[in-house]
């Protein structure tokens, strides 16, 4: 079994299958050395340039859903393909990040790689795509529809709940704003702004 078979049977269990084909040439054809890695809080995949003939590395969080994977994915594809084009001279997230991203998104925008609602959402995110699609929060929600377990969101606890971030810190739950509870943390008895979608667990 060749290096190509190896990706494509690794890659299977991660995206959509019609998807596989297409990445796997990506990866060969920009020299990229993925890695599938443990849960992180903090980043759901990261670029990181080659800084010598080793070639360029990207990363993914192994517990995304098919949908939210290949997303991540192509968004770090996106990073490498504007390091190439302009290296470290704009910013990370800027317009020709933006671009890229949307052309880089092109190819796989249909219903043979994403359920409709998916689809739909994530053509509107990439109106204007942000740093991250957790960001968008119609997106977010969309994608997180197609987990594999059940997750309890900030927005699923009645006001005053008492709850748990990953992070391991413990709030209440207090006013609604738009997109955000404002939450006191426990042990400082500050306000904080938490995403509606931040995933929390219930102290009861």
């Amino acid at each position: 079994m060749n290096h190509s078979e190896k990706y494509s049977l690794i890659l299977k269990k991660y995206i959509p299958e019609n998807a596989v084909k297409s990445i796997v040439e990506l990866i060969f054809n920009k020299g990229v050395h993925l890695k599938i890695t443990k849960s992180r809080s903090t980043k759901l995949g990261d670029f990181k340039p080659s800084q010598s003939l080793r070639g360029h590395f990207i990363t993914v969080n192994h517990d995304l859903n098919k949908y939210s994977f290949l997303i991540t994915l192509l968004h770090e594809f996106a990073h490498l393909e504007t390091w190439n084009n302009f290296g470290s001279l704009v910013k990370p997230h800027g317009a020709e990040w933006k671009y890229t991203f949307q052309k880089v998104m092109s190819p796989f925008l249909n219903e043979e790689n994403f359920p409709p609602e998916v689809l739909s959402a994530l053509v509107k995110y990439l109106n204007n795509p942000s740093a991250s699609s957790c960001v968008d929060q119609h997106l977010m929600r969309v994608l997180k529809k197609h987990d594999n377990d059940t997750k309890l969101f900030l927005e699923d606890l009645p006001l005053n709940s008492l709850f748990k971030l990953k992070t391991g810190r413990i709030f209440i739950k207090a006013e609604e704003k738009r997109k955000f509870y404002t939450c006191i943390e426990i042990s400082s008895n500050r306000k904080y702004l938490v995403n509606r979608l931040a995933e929390v667990e219930l102290i009861k």
